[in-house]
């Protein structure tokens, strides 16, 4: 199959080596990465199945390869291209035809292999770290307590201060603002019994983890222990994204569809009278991006095979009031769901 690529974990997937500057060109066996004159030393050192060529301009090089290949045919992720640079590219191309398929990098990396199951559950673990280190912090006597001072804390504890990189900005949320799927700091204060959500993951070895705890702040508390909210309702809603969070871990089969997987989950928080309140899929593929295939969602008629990781993260959002997420990164393994 001949393609291209220019999304930079797209590009570390195939070679081993990406910069912000290049393009993946594969025409039968032959496989050449572009990239300008900044990174060549380091691409030739780091790149692996495929040629380095410098060139000032990436897209005329890419052209005169393509011209002397004699190719017919070229599949491209529409996603990874602006329309101006699509059309600098083939506008000069005439008799190749360029074939549009979305989200193209994404299925060939749908099922892991073994080594990355294992990169991804180092960076599932280390994330379970920087969790700790962020607790032990919000239970120092005397610190700021701002949100927004918190979302920098969970940074630098995610990170291990710096060593690591962080898979997403994390998601440091107090009481009604958890109603906020997405939340952005705030100046609100944490407080002894406040709700406190927490949305965050690090990259190990490029490979992504993601995990979300919501707890009950009390003196010397944990991410890892299970709340008891002092309100009723809010214990309700807990208790039902917990069973919801199981559940579908519990249930999810190889052969599922991600619409059914997200249904395993979906129907106890309907069941207990919140589904209005449940407003984003159940999970989403994890690996060299974040958000990754399979979906598991409504509308996802992906199967779910053997190898693939994916997040469960049910979720229940009162606006005004409060909000609930639990999530864990699995791998489908012997059929089943396993936690990272």
């Amino acid at each position: 199959m001949n393609y291209i690529l220019r999304d930079e974990n797209a590009l570390y997937y195939e070679c081993g080596y990406s910069c912000d500057n290049a393009v993946f060109l594969s025409l039968g066996s032959d496989r050449w990465f572009v990239t300008d004159s900044r990174y060549t030393v380091e691409a030739k050192e780091r790149v692996e199945g495929a040629e380095v060529v410098e060139a000032a301009d990436l897209l005329a090089a890419v052209r005169s390869l393509l011209r002397g290949s004699g190719a017919k045919r070229l599949v491209f992720d529409p996603k990874e291209w602006s329309v101006q640079a699509l059309e600098a590219l083939r506008g000069k191309l005439a008799g190749l035809r360029f074939i549009p398929r979305p989200d193209f990098s994404h299925r060939k990396r749908i099922v892991k292999h073994p080594e990355e199951i294992a990169l991804l559950k180092r960076a599932a673990e280390l994330g379970r770290e920087g969790f700790a280190r962020f607790s032990e912090y919000l239970n120092l006597p005397g610190v700021d307590r701002r949100e927004k001072r918190l979302h920098f804390e969970a940074k630098a504890a995610m990170s291990l201060f710096g060593e690591y990189d962080l898979s997403f900005d994390p998601i440091v949320a107090i009481g009604a603002n958890a109603a906020k799927p997405h939340a952005l700091p705030s100046e609100r204060i944490l407080k002894e019994g406040d709700l406190l959500l927490v949305d965050a993951g690090l990259k190990y070895r490029r490979y992504c983890s993601d995990r979300t705890r919501t707890v009950d702040v009390k003196e010397g508390f944990g991410f890892d222990e299970s709340p008891r909210f002092s309100s009723r309702k809010i214990q309700k809603a807990y208790d039902l994204v917990r069973r919801a969070h199981d559940r579908a871990i519990e249930k999810a089969r190889t052969g599922m569809t991600g619409a059914q997987i997200d249904r395993l989950a979906r129907e106890v928080i309907e069941e207990g009278g919140m589904g209005e309140c449940f407003v984003h899929s159940t999970g989403h593929g994890v690996g060299l991006d974040i958000h990754e295939m399979p979906y598991i969602s409504a509308r996802s008629r992906e199967v779910v095979e053997e190898g693939m990781v994916f997040t469960i993260e049910p979720g229940i959002y009162v606006p005004g009031e409060f909000g609930i997420r639990i999530e864990d990164m699995v791998v489908m393994s012997g059929g089943k769901a396993e936690i990272l």
